[in-house]
């Protein structure tokens, strides 16, 4: 058997600020090779980032192939000072254990080994279990769980179902069960006038006023109200930006960035033609030149609920006695990316402390964790999902 807890002290342990692996996916083969995984360690790079070493492990040969994914990187912990405790030093104070990781997600990962060992303890499952492992989810997201996937199906291998370990709980482990994410998109906006002095306003064409009628409008109009799953879709607006330091001239060029959280009644496409046709309709009215660029992170998805959902929900409300509650909300993660292959959804610990100083998680709630994931794999092999 795997102690959750030791395990997840040994990943904290080790200083995986993304992208960098510092030991942790060293730490998880230990782990899984004497169960009896098969592990890939893969290394992924492209033209102007950074390397990126992940972990790919697998237990046997068949379907159904079950599929648990997280990420070792963590962001970094930004004022040492501020810290009561090494954040890599995986402290355990009060039945708490602190460090960077420990909410997200070392512990989840650790969470997955362990009821891996404990199903394993009474036989092989009739089927397969795989970990996919990343070291790129807090960064770019380039050399990560995107391109291990393109390898898996290089490989022929083919997941029937995931669950990401990300910490989706609001109070305690298992309470949330996340079926879908909300897409996001990245929009630039420039306005290009006339540059004048102020004083001769009309030999001008400020692009200012321009632009702040387009932010105005934008900002004020709903994108939607919501679906049955999907809180509505949210538009906020993130800078201003002119770089004019004279007093007595109006700038030739205005900029203004936003980011759109969708929900499934929209895709980027439509968004940017909506987008486009107000800016449009702005500089027809007001002159000037308006452009955009968009740069997208995400799609939203929505795992419909199903056998599938009802399995993980059936294993939570097991340990917990509680039902989770369904949801969509939060940022993105890598299910954006592994729901191109398998119905996919989230369950995981207490995100509370996640990305803060003094980043730490109960020890209770990972035991707690662990006995759902194991709950949840006995169930799954026993009544595989349709």
């Amino acid at each position: 058997m795997i102690d959750a807890i030791a395990l997840a002290q040994d990943l904290i342990r080790c200083p995986s600020v993304t992208p960098k692996d510092g030991g942790a996916l060293g730490v998880l083969e230990a782990a899984l090779t004497p169960l009896g995984f098969r592990c890939h360690r893969l290394h992924f790079d492209e033209a102007g980032t950074e390397g990126v070493d992940n972990l790919y492990a697998r237990l046997g040969s068949h379907g159904p192939h079950f599929g648990f994914a997280g990420h070792t990187d963590v962001v970094p912990v930004g004022d040492l000072s501020a810290w009561t405790t090494d954040p890599f030093g995986a402290e355990i104070r009060d039945g708490i254990l602190y460090g960077r990781g420990a909410a997200d997600m070392k512990s989840a990962i650790a969470a997955f080994v362990a009821a891996c060992a404990r199903v394993l303890a009474s036989g092989r499952p009739r089927g397969s279990i795989s970990l996919l492992i990343t070291g790129d989810e807090e960064g770019v997201s380039i050399n990560g769980t995107r391109k291990m996937l393109s390898w898996m199906r290089a490989q022929g291998e083919q997941l029937d179902h995931c669950l990401v370990g990300e910490p989706t709980a609001a109070a305690r482990s298992g309470d949330t069960l996340k079926i879908g994410r909300r897409g996001s998109m990245h929009v630039f906006f420039t306005v290009r006038g006339v540059q004048g002095h102020t004083a001769y306003p009309q030999r001008a064409l400020n692009p200012i006023p321009i632009l702040a009628t387009l932010v105005s409008e934008l900002a004020g109009e709903p994108l939607d109200e919501g679906t049955e799953h999907f809180e509505p879709s949210t538009l906020v607006f993130t800078s201003f930006d002119v770089g004019n330091s004279a007093g007595n001239v109006s700038p030739a060029v205005a900029r203004a960035r936003c980011n759109i959280r969708f929900n499934d009644l929209h895709s980027p496409q439509s968004l940017e033609q909506r987008l486009r046709a107000r800016a449009d309709a702005v500089a027809a009215r007001m002159g000037g030149q308006i452009s955009l660029e968009t740069s997208v992170s995400g799609e939203a998805f929505l795992t419909q609920p199903g056998s599938f959902t009802r399995l993980i929900a059936q294993a939570a409300r097991a340990v917990t006695q509680e039902e989770p509650e369904l949801s969509t909300g939060g940022g993105t993660s890598d299910a954006r990316f592994i729901k191109d292959m398998c119905p996919v959804a989230e369950l995981g610990l207490p995100g509370t402390t996640m990305h803060k100083v003094d980043e730490c998680m109960p020890v209770r709630e990972i035991a707690q964790l662990t006995d759902i994931y194991a709950a949840l794999l006995a169930a799954y092999f026993d009544t595989p999902p349709v």
